[in-house]
């Protein structure tokens, strides 16, 4: 398997995923949303989506580096 093919593979049930639960929980998704962005300040917001950003390309280059 081609690292594209990997890569469209992630990002495609990534978005499904995240779909499905829109789809079937939207008013909750919301409420869960409203509540975190009013509870978390923006430093910790930034902090979480750097954190993210960080495990997102760390998984990447690990399933990179197992398929060469």
């Amino acid at each position: 398997m081609s690292a594209t093919a990997l890569i469209l593979i992630i990002i495609g049930g990534t978005l499904a995923l995240e779909g499905a639960a829109w789809a079937v929980f939207p008013n909750q998704l919301k409420d869960m949303y409203r509540e975190m962005i009013s509870i978390m300040s923006d430093k910790s917001l930034h902090r979480a989506g750097l954190v993210c950003v960080a495990v997102g390309v760390a998984f990447v280059a690990l399933g990179l580096k197992i398929m060469g």
